[in-house]
């Protein structure tokens, strides 16, 4: 058996690997048309920031070493031109002669990955603006920062490369600026979630332009400027667009398979894609969203290595399934760390599920062990079956963790009332006896049962002022006095039974702390004393965090002005 893979990363070197191990007779081609495979895509920010030093490290395999341990052939520089499943061949330019040939092939397994989204634009052919997808263009950028030591740099797009390039420029002491259509960055994230991403950036010194869109470029006076569709351009002395990526899917057109979501490829669950013998998988690819079962893309690499596996086995006459994606992703925001994994509650809604969400703030670890900090996590799940739909977290130590452990639940089908029976590792340095997923199931559960009903941060201006209602703020004095939202008096959790008697009984009381936990105490006790009453949900920490960021977003840097 004769099989060609076009493309050497994540994938196609997976699925290689994984045919060799099933087949020891396979003949095995890899055409890669960069100069590297099997290369590390999501450590690129990190070579440009310094914190990997070595361009080595950037490369897992190189064709040498796949050739000595799988004697797969990988033929870099080579880009594949032309399919045609007809003759079962392909055709291939070797990039550094100019020489053309044609390969024939028994299985073909297409991984060409996705590429960053260039709008046409004006000027985005000019030597100042960058794009970041291969080990060549991180080499590019590097080269350009320590030549030229530039002083600013615009990122267009604050998804994953934006925020992972943001942080290493400004290790490097530039003056960043993210600017951006969508008024909020990194879109699996709900926007109360992204609130405590924008309080990081902006702590760190990265200035965010959000809700403007980027019209073109242009040089002058030796720096790049960004053209925004309303105001005054931006200077600076690079950019780079990361705006997101598009499936690279010329080839697979050309050859008529048939296509999906944004051209990407079309692929049933054995990852074959509508021309027989002709596979697909990774970033180029649309695949199942594992919770909503609707059509999506996900560009993440375990996904595209997961694919390969699949791919592979079929190809080798197994029957291996992909049973679709939650795109569960983390990533490190200076010294934050933020993770998701399923739907957030956008998503939820624009696919008619009906969905509920506890929010909590607990400690990484134990509280009187040293070193714990807070996280701030929000879990979804639908209101009648409470089915787990999703979760975002934001903190520092111990969310990736988490994170995990809720995208396990998810993928194994289990009721969010059934995290509070999950035995979870506990040390003080690691976790607390109640552990954060632990401590989702149990609000949840108080959720089903009828002793906890909430309200939301979005909720607040539309509560009622008036006499039927009680806006009661059960923190301390102290806390009280430095910040409340306007309407809301002050009976501190522990003085609320001595105090009952100056609230009136008949009206719904809304209940505020700082986290959520005081609150949900105040409400136990209130409502066995005959008070109807409402938990915020997320606290008074939560509802800061949204509204220091709206503030912040009204005063953004002035169009204009020079970085």
């Amino acid at each position: 058996m004769k099989v060609i893979i076009v493309g050497g990363v994540a994938g196609g070197a997976t699925a290689a690997a994984r045919i060799r191990r099933l087949d020891e007779s396979a003949e095995i081609l890899v055409f890669e048309r960069s100069g590297y495979v099997s290369y590390a895509n999501c450590g690129l920010p990190y070579y440009i920031g310094g914190v990997i030093t070595d361009p080595e490290e950037l490369t897992l395999q190189t064709p040498e070493s796949f050739w000595e341990r799988f004697r797969v052939s990988m033929k870099v520089r080579h880009e594949v031109t032309a399919i045609h499943p007809e003759q079962k061949t392909v055709t291939v330019r070797n990039l550094e002669t100019g020489s053309v040939f044609e390969e024939s092939y028994d299985k073909l397994l297409l991984s060409p990955g996705a590429r960053p989204t260039q709008p046409e634009l004006p000027g985005t052919g000019l030597d100042r603006l960058f794009t970041l997808r291969t080990v060549e263009d991180t080499f590019r950028i590097h080269e350009f920062v320590t030549r030229n030591k530039p002083r600013s740099v615009i990122l267009a797009g604050g998804g994953f490369i934006g925020l992972e390039l943001a942080e290493n420029f400004r290790e490097q002491g530039l003056d960043v600026t993210i600017v951006q259509r969508p008024r909020q960055l990194m879109n699996p994230f709900d926007p109360e979630m992204a609130a405590f991403i924008h309080a990081k950036m902006r702590k760190k010194g990265v200035r965010l332009m959000l809700g403007h869109s980027v019209e073109g470029f242009r040089e002058k006076d030796g720096a790049i400027q960004v053209l925004l569709k309303e105001g005054e351009p931006l200077s600076a002395d690079m950019v780079v667009l990361a705006i997101g990526v598009t499936p690279d899917t010329p080839l697979a057109r050309q050859a008529g398979l048939e296509l999906g979501i944004k051209g990407s490829i079309l692929v049933n669950d054995r990852m074959e894609t509508s021309v027989p013998d002709i596979y697909a998988v990774g970033d180029a690819v649309q695949v199942k969203h594992f919770v909503t079962g609707e059509d999506t893309l996900i560009s993440l690499a375990g996904p595209a290595n997961k694919q390969g596996r699949i791919a592979a086995d079929n190809i080798c006459g197994g029957d291996s399934r992909f049973p679709g994606s939650m795109g569960s992703s983390v990533i490190k925001l200076f010294d934050m760390t933020a993770a998701s994994t399923g739907i957030n509650e956008r998503a939820a809604k624009k696919s008619g599920i009906d969905c509920d969400k506890v929010y909590l703030s607990p400690s990484s670890h134990a509280g009187y062990y040293p070193g714990g900090r807070v996280m701030t996590m929000k879990v979804l799940f639908e209101k009648k079956t409470f089915r787990l739909l999703g979760a975002q977290i934001i903190g520092y130590d111990g969310v990736d963790k988490r994170i995990d452990v809720l995208a396990t639940a998810i993928q194994a089908g289990m009721s969010a009332l059934k995290l509070k029976e999950l035995d979870l590792a506990y040390a003080p340095p690691y976790s607390s006896a109640k552990d954060p997923v632990n401590m989702a199931g149990f609000m949840i559960e108080n959720i089903s049962k009828g002793l906890l009903k909430q309200f939301f941060w979005d909720e607040i201006e539309t509560l009622p002022r008036d006499e039927s209602a009680i806006l009661l703020d059960t923190r301390t004095e102290e806390e009280y006095a430095g910040g409340h939202i306007e309407g809301f008096v002050n009976i501190p959790v522990d003085e609320l039974r001595e105090r009952m008697d100056e609230l009136e009984k008949g009206k719904t009381v809304y209940v505020i702390c700082q986290s959520g936990l005081r609150s949900y105490i105040s409400c136990r006790i209130l409502m066995q004393h005959g008070f109807d009453c409402r938990n915020f949900s997320g606290g008074y920490r939560l509802y800061q965090t949204v509204m220091l960021d709206q503030a912040a977003a009204e005063q953004a840097l002035p169009c204009g002005k020079d970085l």
